[in-house]
């Protein structure tokens, strides 16, 4: 697999650019921003953009979407519980940000348990609310893609409106700590770590 990880946004979002080696068909999961740098790993690696996926709809991790929408006729998939988070820029945070105010009315919903295919890549969908209603995690390979549910360390944040810290919690636990073996983990912001670090380290989990 082709993979990419790079920080956008005035946030420091972790943008991920994955494609199949066979295919050259790619998906960018959370384009907070830098759109411009996205296009050009694109460009690069000869990648055919199929979709972008958000774990989760809120501003600082949807910032790039537009100008991308610009050069690439592709769907925006998100959780059917975010959709309207997505749809709202006060909802969404964008509108407070210090970023381009941002609504996406037309995105593809999913929901827990569904598995995305683009000619070789394939992607299941966990439903890892909490930190917003619709939270996803991706999984992928041996990689997890936990978006704002979990971080090396520490867990995401649940005083945004939606968020519940006592089903974020639910979530990690029950949906993310039993899977079957030591998944790599990819989160929204800061640096990776393994499912099993986490498991045994993670204050917020003991």
């Amino acid at each position: 697999m082709i993979f990419y990880k790079i920080e956008v946004g005035v946030y420091g979002v972790n943008a991920y650019i994955l494609g199949d080696e066979d295919s050259k068909s790619a998906v960018v999961v959370d384009p907070g921003g830098n759109p411009g740098e996205i296009k050009k790993i694109l460009q690069k690696e000869k990648l055919s953009l199929k979709a972008i996926i958000l774990t989760h709809g809120h501003g600082d991790h949807i910032g790039g979407i537009p100008d991308l929408l610009k050069a690439y006729k592709v769907p925006v998939y998100i959780h059917e519980k975010d959709a309207r988070i997505l749809r709202d820029k006060n909802l969404n945070y964008s509108s407070r940000m210090p970023m381009e105010e941002v609504e996406i009315h037309n995105a593809v919903t999913m929901k827990d348990g569904d598995r995305l295919e683009f000619d070789g890549l394939v992607v299941d969908i966990i439903h890892t609310p909490g930190h917003s209603p619709g939270g996803i995690t991706l999984k992928l390979e041996d990689r997890l893609i936990t978006g704002d549910t979990l971080f090396k360390g520490s867990i995401g944040r649940s005083d945004l409106e939606g968020g519940n810290h006592d089903q974020l919690i639910a979530s990690i636990k029950s949906k993310l700590l039993k899977l079957d073996k030591n998944y790599d983990i990819y989160p929204g912001h800061g640096p990776k770590t393994t499912l099993e670090r986490e498991k045994s380290e993670n204050p917020f989990l003991q």
